[in-house]
């Protein structure tokens, strides 16, 4: 491939970039607010849904439920959201921001506000709105 041509291979390209800005983001947010972004993630899905269950979260994050068990136990252990038991669903468990919680989200986000700007700079308004709509429609893609 020469220095020209750019590289085409577009779901390598996005796990190249996904991973990249996955580390600088998450580097960011624990200097910042002391979380991850995947928690940051959970947080923002709790805060957005207060007594979402453990089934929900995985579904709104897109995660296997085994993988939201272990991130739930980290954010309560870290006393950043409570688990309480469902009202109706004896089996099932809601979820709800703690104020700690909630004070991780409000120092998180002027970092996160700042790198989505240095994204805008990096791709121009339009570039940024085209990849934003982009990755929308691919994260909601059903190529089965």
């Amino acid at each position: 491939m020469s220095e020209a041509e750019p590289d085409q291979r577009l779901f390598f390209l996005l796990q190249r970039a996904a991973h990249r800005l996955r580390t600088a983001a998450d580097r960011r947010c624990a200097v910042a607010a002391g979380v991850t972004t995947a928690q940051l993630g959970a947080l923002f899905a709790v805060r957005d849904r207060p007594g979402v269950t453990q089934r929900e979260l995985a579904r709104t994050l897109g995660l296997r439920e085994s993988a939201v068990t272990a991130l739930v136990t980290r954010l309560i252990t870290a006393g950043l959201v409570v688990k309480r038991a469902h009202p109706r669903e004896h089996r099932a468990v809601t979820l709800s921001l703690t104020d700690a919680g909630a004070d991780a989200l409000r120092a998180a986000q002027p970092e996160i506000d700042r790198f989505n700007g240095e994204l805008r700079t990096l791709l121009g308004d339009e570039g940024f709105a085209r990849t934003a709509a982009a990755l929308y429609e691919l994260a909601r893609w059903d190529p089965s």
